[in-house]
């Protein structure tokens, strides 16, 4: 699997695992941002990745915001 396809699967399976069980987190907002840091921290990404991975992140920060769980 490459950076890019593991950045298309967090992309694809994040937002729908966070409401996946009756509005509640099948996988908890912590798993993915662990998940995403962990890509920034240990692997060279390109411009558009590190793109994706922010936007990604961001989207975690909106999620838990709306929850009260910033």
């Amino acid at each position: 699997m490459t950076m890019d396809d593991d950045i298309a699967h967090v992309s694809r399976v994040m937002a729908p695992s966070l409401t996946a069980f009756r509005g509640e987190p099948v996988l908890a907002p912590s798993y993915w941002r662990k998940r995403l840091q962990r890509i920034q921290e240990e692997f060279p990404l390109t411009a558009m990745q590190w793109f994706q991975v922010k936007d990604l992140l961001g989207e975690l920060d909106r999620f838990e915001a709306e929850r009260g769980e910033a």
